[in-house]
């Protein structure tokens, strides 16, 4: 369903429900579809999909496999690949992809999570664009941004199909909850990213001089005994400590005997790392008790903006 009327140049897709027990966002998208009011869209053309209606009405986070990583090319181009899921990228695609039948330029992907990672923003690899958004953002509200690029094991992002696009990720909050808080959070800065992009419609991209990123680094599995079972867990000194610093000799993990273990770097680690998604819920499926990051700060790059400004007048191709 689309929502606005100033052009199909620029539109923008607003995906909510990628996973189905994330509720926040789509209890937002059908307050929306209520009315045009409720949502500051900035004058933008915004279209709103529901990204896996069978995993929200089961209250799973998917049926057949992850929503989320289902958009690689060998997946949505393969004859032999039919799970509910696989499906669900490719219709998504036809229908508001950059070639679909709806086209949009960009697409804003909303997920919630359990781990306290407050409001921030997921980018997906190095895209001028995406990057002048991101900066955007966080010159407005100073959210955190996690670059999550270079993990062959976690890939195909489904904002990554889009020439332009970024999840926007808040938490804490249970799985199969709509809590208010949260969804103010997310309103906001779902707000904020569109206001970023119909400035950039209008041909101006104001960007803060630094853009600080947390650049992904690996992801780590709790310690597990030879029959793969967890012989410890987060360490309560850990826990709930999203994007704050660890350095060596930090406490990590307990074991289920009380025992600490702490925070050793492997060969290649810097001397000091920020973790992410700590004992996020639906990571334990994956083996990942946790995601280590590096904080760096990067200048600002006009030819960023530039990038945004061209995407949404219409001006850059569609397969950026």
């Amino acid at each position: 369903m689309a929502e606005g009327s100033s052009g199909k140049v620029g539109r923008v897709l607003v995906v909510a429900g990628t996973h189905g027990n994330e509720r926040n966002g789509v209890h937002l998208l059908e307050h929306w579809r209520q009315g045009r009011e409720n949502l500051a869209t900035a004058g933008l053309s915004v279209a709103f999909s529901l990204g896996n209606p069978g995993a929200i009405a089961a209250c799973r986070r998917y049926l057949e496999r992850d929503l989320n990583r289902s958009f690689t090319p060998e997946l949505l181009e393969g004859a032999l690949h039919q799970e509910e899921e696989v499906r669900r990228a490719r219709e998504l695609l036809a229908a508001w992809g950059p070639e679909g039948v709806t086209p949009c330029r960009v697409a804003l992907d909303l997920h919630s999570t359990t781990a306290a990672m407050g409001s921030c923003l997921v980018v997906y690899g190095r895209r001028p664009a995406d990057l002048a958004l991101a900066a955007g953002v966080q010159g407005r509200l100073g959210l955190p941004i996690y670059l999550h690029e270079g993990d062959a094991s976690q890939c195909g992002y489904l904002a990554e199909r889009w020439p332009c696009g970024l999840a926007i990720e808040v938490g804490p909050v249970p799985q199969g909850v709509v809590n208010a808080t949260i969804c103010r959070q997310t309103q906001l800065a779902l707000e904020t990213a569109l206001a970023v992009l119909a400035e950039a419609r209008q041909g101006a991209c104001p960007l803060p001089r630094n853009l600080v990123i947390h650049h992904h680094l690996r992801s780590l599995d709790l310690p597990r005994n030879d029959e793969g079972i967890p012989i410890a867990r987060v360490h309560p000194l850990r826990q709930d400590r999203d994007w704050q610093p660890m350095t060596p000799g930090d406490p990590l993990f307990e074991t289920t005997g009380g025992t600490t273990l702490h925070w050793k770097p492997a060969q290649g680690d810097p001397a000091m790392v920020w973790p992410v998604f700590i004992n996020e819920a639906a990571y334990e499926e994956k083996g990942i008790a946790l995601s280590l990051t590096e904080r760096k700060t990067w200048p600002a790059d006009a030819g960023w903006g530039s990038a945004l400004v061209a995407l949404m007048q219409g001006t850059a191709p569609r397969t950026q």
